[in-house]
């Protein structure tokens, strides 16, 4: 019974994610859903701010602290070791939703355009972000990622082992392709209000600074190895007609 409720957990947090992944979709984009980045004011600038600052906050931290080594060993002497990343991964889709929920639009056009050519341009710079994301999920291996990999060796009574991955595709180009696919997502829009540039710049500010816990956190874990892929390889922008002189490397959010 116990096998069968941490499998059903991680599934339910999977598939929330992909809800909120989609939702994410409208929500930057301006597409279909209700309430929007771009959307009309609906409170005074102050009290917007203040909401928007605390929620951004709030993902900021939960992303950050529950990502980190020590607040995982804290957490897996709490829970089954087999949820903690499912776990994850349910707190950030609550963490967006609440987002979602509570986001205050701010209005004031900061950049606007309707030409034909110009929309569809920058749409499709914003649809290419999303599939950059979800493609370096596949290649750090989307299903332990996402937990759904620790949940089924539990069920199937085998003991989870660490991935070692190697460099394919955009990970021979940029360190963080995830991160470059977020930062795509977050800009490319016809239409920038001051809300939306709150938003693209508090994300913005909050990739770099993770990406420095991050890259400490990985060079403890793999020493020498991610040092050697750290000097080989930019961080976000990519350096074309510089050949990568690593064959390998370990990657993960």
């Amino acid at each position: 019974m116990k096998r069968w409720t941490i499998l059903i957990f991680g599934a339910t947090s999977y598939v929330v994610f992909l809800g909120v992944f989609l939702y994410a979709i409208g929500f930057i984009g301006n597409l279909i859903v209700p309430n929007s980045l771009d959307a009309p004011p609906k409170s005074t600038l102050g009290f917007a701010l203040a909401i928007n600052f605390l929620l951004l906050s709030a993902f900021a931290v939960q992303h950050s602290v529950m990502a980190r080594p020590a607040f995982k060993r804290w957490l897996t002497r709490l829970i089954p070791e087999s949820t903690e990343r499912s776990t994850y991964v349910l707190a950030s889709n609550a963490a967006m939703i609440a987002l979602f929920m509570g986001w205050q639009p701010l209005g004031h056009e900061i950049w606007s355009t309707s030409n034909p050519v110009a929309v569809v341009a920058i749409y499709s710079v914003f649809f290419t972000g999303w599939i950059v994301v979800f493609i370096a999920t596949c290649l750090v291996s989307h299903f332990d990622l996402f937990g759904l990999r620790q949940v089924w060796l539990n069920f199937q009574g085998r003991p989870y082992s660490e991935l070692k991955f190697t460099m394919p595709g955009p990970y021979k180009l940029v360190r963080h392709p995830m991160y470059v696919g977020w930062i795509l997502v977050f800009w490319a829009t016809p239409t920038m209000t001051a809300g939306h540039l709150f938003f693209a710049l508090g994300t913005t500010i909050y990739i770099l600074v993770a990406i420095q816990f991050e890259e400490h956190d990985l060079t403890n874990a793999h020493g020498v190895d991610y040092v050697n892929y750290q000097n080989n390889v930019p961080m976000l922008i990519p350096r074309f007609g510089r050949r990568t002189t690593i064959e390998s490397g370990i990657h993960r959010v």
